[in-house]
């Protein structure tokens, strides 16, 4: 028998076992996907289509062992995929430990992000992490990265330059930076690096703005440090940017929104049974100022689960286009080897009971991306310019500026 053959079996059969134990006691058969059960006749079925694979087709090689686990893993891949729902899919252990670095907000590395340039393919450093390693080793923003210990990453993707630097077992790096046309080697540790996704300042006429680019454990707390920051500093209106925001963790953007909200509903879950799970906010600090709400249609999930909160509680006004309608929730499960799967499990529901599914939240404002004007990809390439260079470029951000300073001084008649 072979190893994936193997492989293949007994992964089942454990979830067979661990999984469907309350299927096989009470209804005499094994776990259900969609309609169907999966039989022994299809675990059958399953490990003659390996053998075939190992016997006659072209690429393959017993002795590879990635060929052998890649087809494991996308067996398993395939199981979900037949739901054919995007948002649901099967974790190799590899993929869940991303998948968990990324909701955490907390990874191993150097702290530091890179841009390639499409035509030269020059890859230079565009942010990096405050007091992260690399800041600290003197790395600065528009290096330009030759080598990783002292392999030219020339012609590499930047998945690929991801990966040298992030290896396992890596306890340092040698960055070799060009800066003013001198080539230097940098020493860098690797450490647990907390993903910035909170950024504020503050704008002309004591108005505020936040950027939250993504909803991970980490949102919550760097929200409350940028919001008491502008406070202190006379803050006297809000503009919270969420536009390319994709979503996040429910948890985050609940204990974000608590921070804000008046006391009653944030939001509503139903799963498949109708169940309903209510998350609602004690009302201890609701906002006190005017506050506007930047979207884009790739505000998504939990962006729009902040989004649909303010508006139904009428706190606050929302700026933009309409966001992008993701209106379900899903659950991981843990399948114990390592590796996980992702399945959509409930619907949400906004404090007035609406499911945005398909149609996303329509702002009060509607204010376009300009056809005109420099491509859009992210609120980070405006808000380091001066605002004024910052307005002339961000139609959207203006609008909401104004609209906002409009509310600030309605209130102080």
């Amino acid at each position: 028998m072979k190893t994936w053959i193997r492989g293949f079996v007994g992964g089942v059969a454990a979830c067979v076992v661990v999984g469907g134990a309350g299927y096989f006691i009470c209804f005499g058969s094994l776990p259900l996907i969609g309609d169907q059960a999966l039989s022994m006749s299809d675990l059958a079925k399953a490990s003659k289509i390996a053998k075939l694979v190992d016997t006659y087709y072209l690429d393959y090689k017993d002795e590879d062992e990635k060929s052998q686990y890649t087809m494991e893993d996308g067996m398993y891949s395939g199981i979900v995929a037949s739901l054919q729902d995007p948002y649901s899919g099967y974790y190799s252990e590899e993929d869940y430990k991303q998948l968990q670095e990324s909701t955490q907000g907390v990874y191993t590395g150097v702290g530091l992000t890179m841009s390639k340039d499409p035509d030269s393919g020059v890859v230079s450093i565009v942010d990096l992490a405050e007091g992260g390693p690399a800041e600290q080793a003197g790395i600065q923003k528009g290096d330009i990265l030759t080598a990783v210990d002292g392999e030219d990453i020339t012609g590499k993707e930047l998945s690929e330059i991801s990966k040298i630097i992030r290896e396992d077992n890596k306890k340092q790096i040698v960055l070799t930076i060009e800066r003013d046309g001198t080539a230097t080697d940098i020493t860098v540790s690797l450490e647990k690096v907390e993903v910035t996704v909170v950024k504020s300042r503050m704008l002309d006429d004591s108005l505020g703005y936040i950027q939250i680019t993504e909803f991970t454990d980490g949102t919550s707390e760097q929200f409350k440090k940028a919001y008491s920051e502008l406070n202190e500093q006379g803050m006297k209106g809000l503009l919270v940017d969420l536009r390319e925001n994709p979503g996040g963790l429910l948890t985050a953007v609940c204990d974000t929104l608590e921070q804000i909200l008046p006391k009653g509903m944030i939001v509503y879950t139903e799963d498949k049974s109708g169940h309903r799970t209510e998350h609602t906010c004690k009302g201890k600090t609701p906002i006190d100022i005017p506050l506007v709400v930047l979207v884009n249609e790739n505000s998504a999930s939990a962006a729009e689960i902040f989004s649909g909160a303010v508006k139904d509680h009428e706190v606050g006004t929302l700026v933009g286009t309409t966001t992008f309608g993701k209106g379900i929730v899903q659950q991981t499960f843990a399948l114990g080897d390592g590796s996980a799967v992702k399945l959509t499990t409930s619907k949400y529901y906004t404090p007035n009971g609406v499911n945005i599914q398909g149609t996303g939240i329509t702002p009060d404002v509607e204010v376009g991306w300009p056809e005109d004007a420099e491509e859009f990809t992210s609120p980070s390439q405006f808000n380091e310019l001066s605002q004024e260079e910052w307005e002339s470029k961000d139609a959207q951000m203006k609008k909401a500026k104004e609209v906002l300073a409009e509310k600030v001084a309605q209130g102080e008649q």
